[in-house]
């Protein structure tokens, strides 16, 4: 299986969460003329403020590329929602965009949740990444290197999405606000909750406010 067959990507490794980067480049995604302002902020660097020419441009990249994976509405909802509620939003947009992310996710992540156990290693997820590369020719190429830094990605997201402790890297469920989950129940997305490490109790609680 080759890169053009495969579902996975390494691109998080270039371009992990960067909550407040694509909050910033938001306006722009969702613009008319939004290919050519993007291309103005690549070169000039107005809004990311960020040195490199080659890290705007990949972040740009992936920015259009989460920004796609979910419809416009989703996004103009977004913008009136807490920080918290944006955050795990982003993280939905993130699941949606990277298989990769989202089998670490429900494979590994999910699993350690509902386990005695909720502390996450790098290990577990490298175990994960052997399962994968055996069954996909070109995960299986990937080197060491971009494996352990895909790892290492996948972990971040999870500290800056607000699912993982930043010191103990222990799991814990986010509570965005009821009227911030009505897309994902509305949209049949509600597999997103469990995402959140909300229990079914607590996600049946909400979908009975909601109906």
């Amino acid at each position: 299986m080759n890169k053009y067959n495969s579902p996975y990507t390494a691109a998080i490794t270039g371009c992990s969460f960067l909550y407040y980067e694509f909050k910033r480049i938001l306006p722009i995604l969702m613009s008319a003329d939004a290919d050519q302002q993007l291309k103005d902020e690549v070169e000039n660097n107005q809004i990311l403020q960020i040195n490199s020419r080659k890290a705007r441009r990949t972040f740009v990249l992936e920015f259009k590329r989460r920004f796609a994976s979910v419809p416009l509405h989703f996004w103009q909802a977004w913008q009136e929602w807490s920080e918290e509620g944006q955050r795990a939003g982003l993280f939905y947009a993130i699941l949606k965009t990277y298989k990769l992310v989202f089998d670490f996710h429900f494979n590994v992540a999910i699993k350690r949740w509902n386990s005695v156990d909720h502390q996450l290693a790098k290990f577990d997820i490298m175990m994960e990444f052997n399962e994968i590369a055996a069954h996909d020719e070109f995960v299986d190429s990937w080197s060491d290197n971009t494996k352990d830094r895909c790892a290492s990605a996948y972990l971040t997201i999870l500290r800056q999405a607000g699912l993982m402790t930043e010191k103990t890297n222990e799991l814990q469920s986010i509570h965005p606000d009821d009227s911030e989950l009505e897309y994902y129940f509305r949209s049949g997305e509600e597999w997103f909750l469990e995402a959140c490490f909300l229990y079914p109790y607590e996600i049946n609680d909400i979908k009975a406010k909601l109906s």
